[in-house]
């Protein structure tokens, strides 16, 4: 199994319930394909780069994920058939890219101030 992070942009007419449904429901053919969700990172309504579709902001979310390779082409059929996802990436995370999202996950912790 091979470490993946994907991030998709969904269109901004959704509802805050509406959004989070289709979030679980790619986080669902996921864990059904056999991956393993390490994180998962809810960025927010972003403004876009350039117009998609006549709409210039958009729901970003980045989920990583431990997958066999044939759970990427599943999830991007997926991505591809609903037309909630303006734009979707998954890459194959390296050994090194690995590290650092862990320890940038790891400085998410809240931190404790000593008295």
């Amino acid at each position: 199994m091979n470490q993946y992070e994907t991030v998709f942009i969904l269109t901004p007419v959704l509802s805050d319930e509406q959004m989070k449904e289709t979030v679980e429901k790619f986080k669902g053919v996921l864990t059904q394909a056999g991956a393993e969700i390490i994180s998962e990172e809810n960025w927010g309504l972003k403004k876009l780069a350039y117009p998609i579709d006549k709409k210039t902001t958009g729901f970003y979310e980045l989920i990583e994920f431990n997958a066999a390779p044939e759970t990427i082409k599943t999830l991007e059929t997926q991505y591809r058939r609903d037309e909630k996802v303006l734009r979707y990436l998954t890459v194959k995370m390296e050994k090194y890219a690995a590290e650092y999202a862990a320890k940038r996950r790891g400085n998410k912790q809240p931190k404790v101030e000593e008295a």
